[in-house]
């Protein structure tokens, strides 16, 4: 229930800018569910305790890469985001694995491996292709200012040549109104 808590706070804050106060908070309401989670693994045995104790420490490198997304909101700390949950499920199911032998065993380590590797791999694709998207859309601003002041200096020369047509004071008020208009 707490760490649920944490991840309600983590995501509602993700919404306005945190104090290094509240992060230390929330940094250190992580690690005592952390420690509260690693206790009610002493109490099992053998493998169960160490998937317990996988599961806990998954659970706090999450909450902790989460926390810093939060923080941040970065690429990079999104990426991280990822990889924490991709390590913290591969974890896990290396030490299931250890409940097998033989043939069995390394299929399982195998799978957890690969899971692994896919986790990365999809994070990555997640970043660049996050990057790609920023770059093409500040390249689109860029192409549509650019076409919009290409569209103002056609105009004012429209504007400059009617205005030829004129006489004297006239002519000159009118090049200073579409100098005004178009902006130059």
């Amino acid at each position: 229930i707490a760490t649920a808590a944490c991840l309600l706070l983590i995501n509602s804050a993700m919404a306005q800018t945190m104090s290094s106060s509240d992060v230390s908070a929330i940094k250190s309401r992580i690690r005592s569910d952390y420690k509260a989670e690693k206790s009610t693994c002493g109490s099992r045995s053998g493998n169960a305790k160490d998937i317990c104790m996988a599961e806990a420490k998954g659970k706090e490198n999450v909450a902790l890469a989460e926390l810093e997304h939060s923080d941040k909101l970065t690429l990079k700390t999104q990426y991280q985001v990822n990889v924490a949950k991709g390590e913290a499920t591969y974890e896990v199911a290396k030490q299931k694995c250890d409940d097998l032998s033989g043939n069995p065993k390394d299929v399982c380590m195998k799978e957890a491996k690969a899971a692994l590797t896919s986790a990365k791999a999809d994070a990555t694709v997640q970043m660049k292709t996050s990057e790609a998207n920023a770059k093409a859309s500040s390249s689109n601003k860029e192409a549509r200012a650019d076409a919009a002041a290409d569209k103002r200096a056609a105009e004012l020369k429209i504007a400059e040549e009617k205005c030829e047509a004129l006489a004297s004071t006239a002519k000159d008020t009118c090049l200073a109104a579409a100098k005004a208009k178009f902006g130059k």
